[in-house]
């Protein structure tokens, strides 16, 4: 690509990610940054609701400790 104030132009009034191929095959994916940060941030609050739900399992099944049991059961296993 020669012209790159044309691809930007193309990259930020594009809703959607621009696929970039060669010889028809993609070679990657352009996205506008505010864009990606959105993405970032939702994959990260998917990842913390994932642990969240299994803490709250765990919690539920009765296979959670709170600190000061874990610290107790660490202490005695260790002879602290």
């Amino acid at each position: 690509m020669r012209d790159t104030s044309r691809f930007a132009e193309l990259v930020e009034s594009s809703a959607s990610p621009v696929t970039v191929t060669k010889n028809g095959y993609s070679k990657f994916v352009v996205m506008r940054s505010e864009d990606y940060d959105r993405m970032e941030a939702e994959l990260a609050r998917a990842r913390l609701m994932g642990r969240i739900a299994l803490a709250e399992r765990e919690r539920n099944d009765d296979l959670a400790k709170d600190a000061f049991e874990s610290l107790a059961s660490i202490e005695e296993k260790h002879g602290l």
